[in-house]
């Protein structure tokens, strides 16, 4: 690695295509790697010392470490995936999935695309009835292959997707519709006993030792790229390369150990926990992979790294003083008005990593370091990076208001604090205090209140429990980059409930400095689920409770807007309301 000359922007490290501009942080940094080349971090890495964490159970999560040479020896297996498709002659493949196991295939379906020849991928990995029927509107079940992925079989999505998309494959076809079906799961899940039951046409197993958000490069998102029509051993082979130059011991030449002692010791130490994702077109969804990886693996015992994907790029003054920018740019497919712009963002002195990819197949080099990367910022930060304590809390929130729709036919509901033109508002009585201290408001002036209490430091979370679209994220978009603008804090976006497998856990388990706006809505169509005496509707909502209850349980600031059945026209007015009381 070569070190830049001393002084601003100068102070540049540089590690294969991976370059750093620290500025003022330099020598915390360097303090840092001459700390983890002392305790021999790297060494112990590879032989999966727990101690590097908090000597629990990490040894047996670290399975992604060799994944990669272990994938590697598979071609016959993906080989043979492959014919069986293409002899099935599937035209559309769904995935069917949750967080880790869906999305790496969608970062794949996105900056891949269609492949000549190959089934249209589809990735479901939402219950909300918009985006469940309109995913079944767009396909033929009776030419389609559905790919369930659920490492543990007990994970209630992926689960209710299935029967959903089994039965209607069955009014197609009939008993043949196992052959429809694909699993992915760890031996021995109720995934595997179901597959087996209902005749899938394969079973592919995951790795015991490999958490979810750790399996991009197991088969929980090789399986779907052999089926895509991907070149899974070139992504495999980018992947290598990097793991081998992960295995450097000194910390200043290792891509992986490098970045993580970066995002580490800044959070740690300069209270720069905003980890801002600045990505090219290209490769525009892998921001949302890399949320749920470092949210989930880091955000807990009220400590963490904050993910900031999908924001605007703006100037320097529309950002506070707690962000780390990271810049991953593709060189046959970047932009240059995002270019400049990291470049005034690094010329201001703030620091910024830059990663520069020559194509899209090196998405397997990323998603090696960013693994490497987020374990060892975990173990700077002093947390077990592998566990997900508070993410089981709201499944068993959620179970609970399940039981009760069930016994009594309807679910428990928040306290209404305001209902004023088709718009409902809830809050705990904390939050009510806090937002209505005179016990009475109106919807712009709760509003007021609720943004102006964003304070330096803090992010500001928007939780929408609707169609995880294009257009109505472009609605969200604009309040979000006002806030950002005129508060100088970081925001984020999540779709329910795949956020409650990423980034939820960070939301309970992490840093208390979110703000957060829970959207949800009536559904203009619900949708039935077989089996269940639920619909997807009913299982949103439940979701939605739990969240609210385990947010609340944490004194999270917090209120919920419910919006009418026209979601579109709600959510816009709302937009327009939140881009007022930010003035």
């Amino acid at each position: 690695m070569a070190n830049g000359t001393e002084g601003g922007v100068a102070q540049a490290f540089r590690t294969g295509n991976l370059s750093c501009s620290l500025g003022s942080y330099r020598d915390i940094v360097m303090k840092e790697l001459a700390e983890l080349r002392k305790k021999e971090f790297v060494g112990r890495l590879w032989r999966k010392d727990a101690s590097l964490w908090t000597g629990a159970d990490e040894s047996s999560w670290l399975g992604w470490l060799d994944i990669v040479a272990e994938q590697l020896q598979k071609t016959d297996e993906f080989a043979s995936i492959a014919k069986t498709v293409k002899d099935a002659g599937f035209k559309s493949a769904v995935l069917l999935g949750m967080g880790g196991s869906s999305l790496c295939v969608e970062v794949m379906r996105t900056t891949f695309g269609d492949q000549a020849g190959h089934p249209k991928m589809f990735v479901l990995d939402s219950v909300v009835p918009a985006q469940v029927a309109g995913i079944r509107k767009q396909i033929n079940p009776s030419e389609t292959l559905f790919i369930v992925a659920s490492k543990s079989g007990g994970t209630t999505e992926p689960n209710v997707l299935c029967q959903y998309f089994f039965e209607e494959t069955r009014k197609e076809v009939g008993d043949k519709a196992g052959q429809h079906f694909i699993a992915i799961t760890d031996p021995g899940s109720s995934m595997e006993q179901r597959a087996k039951d209902w005749k899938f046409l394969k079973i592919c197993y995951g790795v015991a030792s490999i958490g979810g958000r750790f399996s991009a490069l197991s088969h929980f998102g090789m399986v779907p790229a052999t089926v895509m029509g991907l070149d899974t051993h070139k992504i495999l082979t980018t992947a290598d390369t990097m793991a081998k130059d992960c295995k450097e011991t000194d910390p200043e030449k290792n891509p992986g150990v490098f970045l993580g002692a970066v995002m580490g010791v800044l959070a740690r130490d300069a209270k720069k926990n905003k980890v801002t994702i600045i990505t090219s077109p290209g490769v525009v969804s892998l921001g949302t992979w890399l949320e749920q990886l470092i949210a989930e693996s880091t955000g807990k015992d009220g400590k963490g790294l904050i993910p900031v994907a999908g924001e605007t790029t703006a100037t320097p003054e529309e950002y506070g003083d707690d962000r780390l920018f990271v810049h991953v740019r593709i060189a046959s497919n970047a932009c240059d008005i995002q270019d400049r712009k990291v470049d005034v963002i690094e010329q201001s002195g703030r620091p910024v990593v830059r990663i520069e990819l020559k194509d899209v197949y090196e998405l397997g080099s990323e998603f090696f370091r960013w693994e490497v990367a987020t374990a060892t910022a975990g173990a700077i930060i002093g947390i077990n990076a592998f566990n997900q304590p508070n993410v089981q809390e709201s499944k068993d929130f959620t179970k609970d208001y399940l039981k009760s729709y069930e016994q009594n036919g309807s679910l428990p509901q928040n306290k209404l604090i305001l209902e004023e033109s088709g718009f409902k508002v809830f809050a705990d009585d904390e939050n009510t205090k806090r937002y209505v201290p005179t016990g009475k408001t109106t919807l712009p002036e709760l509003l007021k209140a609720f943004i102006g209490s964003l304070e330096p430091g803090d992010y500001f979370a928007t939780n929408a429990y609707i169609d995880c679209c294009e257009e109505l994220a472009d609605v969200i978009q604009k309040p979000r980059d006002q806030v950002k603008a005129k508060r100088r804090v970081a925001t984020t976006v999540g779709f329910g409930p795949r956020f409650l497998h990423s980034t939820g856990q960070l939301h309970k388990g992490g840093p208390n400095a979110g703000v957060f706006l829970q959207i949800t809505s009536d559904d203009a169509e619900d949708v039935a689920i077989p089996g269940e005496k639920y619909t997807f509707g009913v299982l949103k909502e439940a979701q939605s409770l739990g969240d609210f209850k385990a947010l609340s349980s944490r004194q999270r600031r917090l209120i919920r807007v419910h919006l009418p059945k026209d979601v579109k026209g709600a959510l816009t007015k709302l937009a327009e309301m939140l881009c007022e009381a930010n003035k």
